[in-house]
């Protein structure tokens, strides 16, 4: 692969189906660097618009939304449970049902 680590994420994470989810982490492993996931969250926050990437599919390895209260965790929730996935009382998502695999 000659692409850029960048350019293998973006292409990872609009892959990633409605309905489903994938991990900082697991995206970075996926695109040949496992410890990069913070280096996904800047390129998510970076590229996302112009990108036009599913940035909303991507979530910490606990289930969670990364973002902050009033700072895009509500859209980011909504824009989830609007593809059918469901969160538990505690706001987190059950991988093993809603996380995606290459």
């Amino acid at each position: 692969m000659n692409d850029t680590f960048s350019e293998r994420v973006k292409q990872l994470i609009k892959q990633i189906p409605s309905g489903k989810v994938a991990t900082y982490g697991q995206i970075a492993a996926y695109a040949e660097n496992p410890r990069a996931a913070r280096q996904v969250a800047w390129i998510l926050h970076s590229c996302s618009r112009k990108d036009n990437l599913p940035w909303h599919r991507v979530i910490n390895s606990k289930g969670g939304i990364s973002l902050p209260y009033d700072g895009g965790y509500e859209l980011q929730k909504k824009l989830l449970e609007l593809e059918g996935i469901v969160f538990d009382e505690d706001d987190f998502i059950d991988l093993n049902i809603y996380i995606w695999h290459l």
